[in-house]
C-alpha cells in the first residue's frame, strides 16, 4: 500500500511518518473541508478552457457547495490523495423547498438548512431539532441516525476497487458526521449547547456521550472492512475562533477530550497503521499539546490567520508530533485578495516552514471559496510544482 515512495500513497506514508518524501504530497479534494467551491472550481476550468458546453460538474458536498472532482482533473493537478466518503442513510433523500427568498432542506439528523436563492455560497442551519428545553432521559427518545446501516458504506467497495486500477493513491476515510461538539451545536443551537456546558454538565454530557458511541461504531465496523486500505481517518471538532478558544482549556479537557481520546483509540485499534486526522478551525494553539496527548497524528487546517498559528513556530513546537495538513496558502487574504505573485510568495514561505523532515501535506487552509480568482489557484498550483521537491 506505501511501499513505493514515489508513489502517491508512498509518498503519503512518507510525509505521515515524518520523512521527507520525494516531493510534498498534495490533497485537493479527499475531504470536505478540503476541498473547492462549486463556483470556483467552474471558474477555474473556463479559466484553463476546460469548461465545454457540456460540462455540468457535480456538487459533492450540498452545505458547503463543493465540487466533485472528477479523476481527470486530480490526474492532471497531480493531487496524491483520494476521499472515501460515506452515503445517505437507507431511505433518505433530501427535500428542498423554496422559501421565499431560500431554498431549504432538512439533513438526516433533522437539522434544516438553507441558502439565498440569489447570489448564494452555502447553506446555514436555520432550524435545531433539539433546541429547547431537554433532559437527558429524552435523548432515549430522539431518531438518531444508525452509523451501522450498510448504506453509508455501500459505495466505498465499488471506489476502492476504481482507484486501485487507476494507481496507488493515498486513501482518505472520512468520519460518519462531524465532530461531537460541533453536532451538539448543530442539534441543540449553538447558545443553548453552550449553556449546558456550562450550567448543565451532566446533560451535555449524556449528548457528547451518545455521539461518541455512534461514533465509534462507525469506526469499528469501517476500519474492519476497509482499514487495511486506507492510511487517514478523518475526525473533526471546530474549537477556535480567529483570536481565542471556544471552549476553556479546562472545559476541553473535562468535558471533550477523553471523549476524542476514546475515538482515536478505537481508530487505532481498529487498524493500527492509520494516522488520524483532526480539523480543528482557528486559534487553537493552546490546545495542540492536549490534541497530541489525545491521540491525533494531524492537524488540520492550520489557519495561519488566526491568532498564535504561525507556520515557522508550529514546526517548531510540534513538528516532530504532528503532521501539518493545510497551511499551504491563505484562504481568508491573500488566495481571494492578493496577486499571483503574493499567492507564490506565501506558498513558498510555508513550505520552507512546514516541509522539512516530513511531516507536511500541502493543501489550502480549508475548501477553496466561491470568491477566488482562477488567477489565484494557477499561482498556488504553480509555485507548488516549482517548490515541492523537498
Amino acid at each position: 500500500m506505501s511501499g513505493n515512495i514515489k508513489t502517491p500513497a508512498g509518498r503519503l506514508a512518507a510525509a505521515l511518518g515524518h520523512r521527507e518524501p520525494d516531493k510534498i504530497p498534495f490533497d485537493l479534494g479527499a475531504t470536505n473541508i478540503t476541498g473547492i467551491n462549486i463556483n470556483a472550481y467552474k471558474n477555474y476550468l473556463g479559466f484553463k478552457g476546460w469548461m465545454t458546453p457540456d460540462t455540468t460538474p457535480d456538487i459533492a458536498d450540498t452545505v458547503q457547495q463543493l465540487a466533485a472532482l472528477p479523476e481527470s482533473f486530480l490526474e492532471c493537478l497531480g493531487v496524491d490523495t483520494r476521499g472515501l466518503f460515506t452515503g445517505a442513510p437507507a431511505g433518505y433523500q433530501p427535500a428542498f423547498k423554496e422559501d421565499g427568498g431560500y431554498r431549504s432542506f432538512t439533513d438526516n439528523w433533522g437539522i434544516t438548512w438553507r441558502m439565498p436563492k440569489e447570489n448564494g455560497r452555502y447553506y446555514d442551519m436555520c432550524a435545531h431539532p433539539l433546541a429547547g428545553d431537554l433532559e437527558a432521559r429524552d435523548l432515549l427518545n430522539f431518531s438518531w441516525p444508525d452509523p451501522l446501516d450498510d448504506a453509508i458504506l455501500a459505495d466505498i467497495p465499488a471506489r476502492i476497487a476504481a482507484l486501485e486500477k487507476r494507481g496507488g493513491y493515498g486513501l482518505v476515510l472520512n468520519g460518519f458526521t462531524s465532530g461531537i461538539l460541533e453536532m451538539g451545536l448543530r442539534l441543540r443551537g449553538f447558545e443553548q449547547f453552550f449553556a449546558d456546558m456550562a450550567v448543565d454538565p451532566p446533560l451535555a454530557e449524556a449528548f457528547l456521550d451518545r455521539l461518541t458511541q455512534l461514533k465509534c461504531a462507525y469506526w469499528e465496523k469501517a476500519l474492519g472492512r476497509f482499514g487495511d486500505k486506507v492510511l487517514v481517518a478523518v475526525e473533526a471538532d471546530d474549537l477556535g475562533t480567529q483570536n481565542s478558544l471556544l471552549v476553556s482549556p479546562g472545559m476541553y479537557r473535562r468535558i471533550l477530550k477523553p471523549r476524542h481520546k476514546k475515538i482515536v483509540s478505537v481508530i487505532k485499534k481498529a487498524a493500527p497503521h492509520v494516522k488520524v486526522f483532526f480539523h480543528t478551525c482557528g486559534a487553537v494553539r493552546p490546545l495542540i499539546p492536549d490534541f497530541i496527548e489525545a491521540g491525533f497524528d494531524i492537524l488540520n487546517p492550520v489557519q495561519v490567520s488566526a491568532a498564535g498559528m504561525a507556520t515557522k513556530a508550529l514546526k517548531r513546537d510540534f513538528g516532530d508530533c504532528l503532521t501539518f495538513w493545510g497551511g499551504g496558502v491563505d484562504t481568508q487574504n491573500t488566495l481571494p485578495n492578493g496577486t499571483p505573485a503574493q499567492v507564490k510568495d506565501e506558498v513558498k514561505r510555508r513550505i520552507e516552514d512546514l516541509a522539512p523532515s516530513g511531516g507536511f501535506v500541502f493543501g489550502a487552509v480549508h475548501n477553496i471559496q466561491a470568491d477566488v480568482p482562477p488567477e489565484n489557484i494557477e499561482a498556488m498550483l504553480s509555485a507548488l510544482s516549482e517548490y515541492a521537491m523537498v
